[in-house]
């Protein structure tokens, strides 16, 4: 296969970029949009779909590019990219039928609405790349396997901690290296945060006070951690993970248990670490010479090696999985089959009958990664199912929430997609 970069160039040459478009114009949204309107080679950021069509349009304005067109239909999407020009939408079809679109990216963060944007972008033959940790730890599997049956890539994105350990531990895996443990750099956890306790930070840089609180009480780390779990087959010790608090990240291949590395491996974080951003790989090595040639390139003395990237920008590294996606057919991080890890629902405090759950980044419950097999030996509640659910009995603080304590909304396609992928693998889910 050609090198990526040269297709990309010879693409942008014969000016056929690939035409992507992208669901949310969030401060997410509109940090991607910046890196692909600035531009991105060989990648144009076409039509960007948002509720909220001024918010779209301020995405094409910070980034200088040209008025975008109002879109309506597929028709109208299509005609504009045939014409060279930018185009918003307020509705998601109109970018997911539109015929001459190769790559969908969905950023919103959202679980029920991300769930139809993703299933109708497959069922047209789009490319998606998820900037939603939220939708791809609780139904990935599935999606990735719906994915594959219509031909196309589904995928999370680099620049993301999943997609960046999962680009070092491919690259590790092609030097013949053996990687046993992968994860993130945590500055801290506290499952007790919530959108009152996070709003001055949040308002500080801009950012959505739920969104912030799922940073600080360990739901997001919990998600993006299922994520490189489903793409690696690695699995976690315990519920929650480890987490070894450690000066620097070079410390952490110490403070894993050994046996549970070598086991199949492990997700995990290290907390408190510098570079304090970015993302390891652990790989174990025993041969004596290889060790000290390691040693001599000031790695340590094994049999344990970390190796990290310092740094995580998904606004900018997502250029690198549009390429992948779109031009080599190759996923940056995805499930490998069966779910190996789930977010499970933990109370953030006494619930009471009656409550109705309000989700990820809210007041009432937390998300801790567990493997698979032991949240459905538990009937856990998957995190990424919990928003609405009433609780038909008392929960207590940090206890776990049952799919059986609960009743979801009725009719929601995320509660479809999960029932799907459950049906799918029942020996692997509930083994």
């Amino acid at each position: 296969m050609i090198p990526v970069d040269l297709e990309l160039a010879a693409r942008q040459a014969a000016g056929r970029p690939v035409q992507v478009a992208m669901v949310g114009a969030g401060v997410t949204g509109r940090a991607v949009a910046l890196t692909l309107l600035t531009p991105a080679p060989g990648i144009r950021l076409a039509a960007i779909v948002n509720r909220t069509l001024a918010h779209a349009e301020r995405a094409y304005a910070e980034a200088g590019a040209p008025s975008p067109r109002r879109s309506v239909t597929p028709s109208d999407v299509e005609a504009a990219v045939e014409r060279g020009e930018f185009t918003v939408t307020e509705d998601p079809e109109a970018v997911c039928a539109a015929a001459n679109v190769d790559v969908v990216i969905e950023v919103t963060g959202t679980l029920e609405h991300a769930a139809r944007v993703t299933e109708s972008a497959i069922a047209h033959g789009k490319h998606v790349v998820l900037v939603n940790a939220e939708l791809d730890s609780a139904v990935g599997p599935i999606l990735k396997a719906k994915a594959d049956a219509a031909g196309v890539v589904l995928t999370n994105t680099d620049g993301d901690e999943p997609g960046v350990a999962m680009t070092l531990l491919r690259y590790l895996r092609g030097l013949g290296l053996r990687p046993v443990a992968a994860g993130n750099l945590k500055g801290m956890v506290d499952h007790y945060r919530t959108p009152e306790t996070q709003r001055a930070f949040a308002e500080k840089y801009a950012q959505d006070a739920r969104k912030v609180t799922s940073f600080a009480d360990a739901t997001k780390l919990s998600m993006e951690a299922t994520i490189l779990a489903n793409a690696t087959g690695f699995r976690v010790g315990r519920r929650g993970m480890h987490g070894p608090a450690c000066a620097h990240v070079n410390e952490v291949a110490g403070l894993l248990p050994a046996e549970e590395m070598l086991a199949g491996g492990l997700v995990d974080y290290a907390l408190g670490a510098a570079p304090y951003t970015g993302a390891f790989v652990v790989v174990h090595e025993e041969h004596p010479l290889k060790r000290a040639q390691l040693a001599y390139y000031k790695l340590g003395d094994g049999p344990f090696y970390v190796f990290y990237t310092p740094y995580h920008l998904p606004h900018l590294q997502i250029a690198s999985t549009i390429g992948r996606a779109a031009l080599g057919g190759d996923a940056t991080v995805a499930p490998l089959g069966a779910p190996v890890c789930e977010v499970v629902t933990i109370a953030k405090r006494d619930l009471r009958a009656g409550e109705v759950l309000d989700g990820v980044g809210g007041f009432t419950a937390y998300g801790l990664i567990d493997n698979a097999a032991a949240a459905r030996a538990a009937d856990a509640l998957p995190m990424g199912l919990a928003e609405g659910a009433r609780l038909l009995r008392d929960v207590p603080k940090d206890g776990l929430v049952r799919l059986a304590d609960v009743a979801r909304p009725a009719g929601r396609r995320v509660d479809a997609l999960w029932a799907e992928q459950a049906a799918r693998w029942p020996h692997e889910v509930t083994a």
